[in-house]
């Protein structure tokens, strides 16, 4: 008897015999050649322009971005957008093979903003509030001549009515635009210099030259509803309640964002060197966010020898990349100035790439006629934050990769094949937030003679994956039954007595 098994959701058709060939292993022996996606070692577009040696060492460039550089003014309810600049900015980052780290920022100390009409041009300082906004006469900034010697700066009016609906307003049009785009890896945001939480030297005034912390925490809540793809991080600095209102606020800590560190590996980062304050707001904020959310940031700027130094093997201060990227779980780090140290070569920066983030080992691969089980470790010191896919001949799992921790392992099916007694199907990592026709590398060592691992699917659409990932009999236990009474599972874990349960499968008789 011959059925045709739909897969709901995907609308993948495949023909299964009631007689099967048996069940097998594959044979598959990889290395990692090539850099993860989306993780290592961030230079500036123009950086990683430059550096013609060391475009296969990173994978992510990062950049300030101008909102009034976008943004034309408005009509009705609605801002006018011409994302011209920022399209090209992405495509640059993109031809490089690169992915993009994004901070829409308001005040930048000293900074001149030039070639943006929708912006305050050829001002040193000027924020980057909208032209549209400024015009209103109820909207007047503030300005500090040089805060902590950072050079002039203004400060947004932050009781202005249209400046505060048009901040959230702007990352919701943004959101919609941009979260499914793959040239994107993870958007940063806040307030305050830099967006970093804080204006040190001028005196924090809330409502004038600071958001409110009612405002801030509406401005959070709202972001979190808006990325569903790519996440959105804060600055460590969040976690000072003079500015803020994070710590503590169990409401505002739930929220799912990541972190970067702008001052990351300086001489007293950690409680055991000195002042210790970044460790003491990365641990106020969360000590298992990393889990769920990237840690990221950017190496010290307090002594030049921090960038030029930070990738030295014998340490900074005591302590090695490698060790400070295992400890705050680092998916990625801006080490724009590297190249003017000694020790950022080609090989170097591509190790401590490599070193961050998530990296994946394949360590079991069965297959039979109609589908694949395939069970992956990850051997990094991070999740990999983006949904990503195990697929088989260029079918997909339907379980995602996303939020496997470091040593954890998972078996994912893949269903709807048509494999070949003899074949050896590709087995490729996927996801939509990659680049185009980019895959994600991984490393194996499997031999066609080992066991075979649970998960594959039988006639019935069924499979033992769920409860079972053991590959031996557990002690005690009479081995030649190991196995036989496993409960079969549809693909979303739920108990079937003889074939798939409706909804996941649905048997069309021909």
């Amino acid at each position: 008897m011959v059925k045709n098994l739909i897969i709901a959701g995907s609308a993948v058709a495949f023909l299964a015999t009631a007689a099967f060939a048996a069940d097998r292993s594959v044979a598959l022996n990889k290395e990692i050649e090539t850099l993860e996606p989306m993780k290592g070692i961030v230079f500036w577009p123009d950086q990683a322009k430059d550096q013609k040696d060391l475009q296969k060492s990173i994978s992510l460039e990062f950049s300030y971005c101008l909102p009034c550089a976008v943004v034309k003014g408005k009509t009705d309810d609605k801002i006018d957008y011409d994302w011209s600049s920022f399209e090209k900015m992405l495509d640059d980052i993109k031809s490089r093979g690169h992915q993009a780290i994004v901070r829409f920022r308001i005040e930048y100390p000293s900074e001149t903003i030039t070639n943006a009409s929708g912006c305050t041009e050829n001002v040193k300082g000027a924020t980057a509030v909208p032209n549209y906004i400024k015009a209103n006469k109820s909207y007047t900034e503030t300005y500090s001549e040089d805060p902590g010697g950072d050079g002039p700066t203004y400060y947004a009016d932050w009781s202005n009515k249209e400046l505060l609906w048009f901040y959230k307003q702007f990352y919701t049009d943004f959101a919609a635009k941009y979260d499914n785009d793959p040239r994107i890896a993870f958007v940063q945001a806040g307030f305050g210099h830099w967006g970093e939480y804080h204006i040190y030297g001028t005196k924090l005034n809330f409502g004038v030259n600071f958001a409110t912390k009612d405002y801030q925490a509406e401005f959070l809540t709202h972001l979190d509803s808006l990325f569903k793809e790519t996440p959105w991080s804060i600055s460590i600095d969040a976690a000072d309640n003079n500015y803020t209102p994070v710590a503590g606020n169990k409401t505002l800590l739930g929220l799912n964002f990541g972190l970067f560190d702008d001052s990351f590996m300086h001489k007293e980062h950690d409680i055991s060197q000195g002042n210790g304050d970044n460790e003491r707001n990365w641990r106020d904020l969360g000590t298992d966010r990393w889990k769920t959310a990237p840690a990221g940031g950017e190496i010290s700027y307090y002594e030049d020898k921090d960038q030029h130094e930070f990738l030295n093997p014998a340490g900074l201060y005591g302590v090695t990349w490698e060790d400070a990227a295992a400890k705050y779980h680092m998916t990625y780090v801006i080490g724009n100035d590297a190249p003017e140290g000694k020790y950022a070569t080609k090989d170097r920066v591509y190790e401590a790439s490599s070193y961050a983030g998530y990296k994946f080992e394949i360590t079991g691969y069965a297959v039979n006629k109609v589908s694949a089980a395939v069970r992956v470790k990850n051997i990094g010191i991070a999740p990999l934050y983006h949904n990503a896919y195990v697929t088989v001949n260029g079918v997909r799992s339907e379980k995602s990769l996303k939020g496997l921790l470091p040593g954890e392992e998972a078996t994912f099916t893949v269903a709807g094949l048509t494999i070949g007694d003899s074949e050896t199907p590709e087995l490729t990592i996927t996801g939509d937030k990659l680049l185009k026709d980019a895959t994600i590398p991984y490393k194996a060592s499997l031999s066609a003679n080992a066991e075979i691992i649970a998960g594959l699917l039988d006639e019935g659409g069924t499979t033992g994956i769920a409860g079972a990932r053991s590959l031996t009999p557990d002690k005690g236990k009479d081995a030649s039954n190991f196995g036989k009474s496993r409960a079969k599972t549809d693909l979303k874990g739920r108990s079937v007595q003889s074939k798939a349960a409706r909804g996941a499968y649905y048997p069309l008789v021909k």
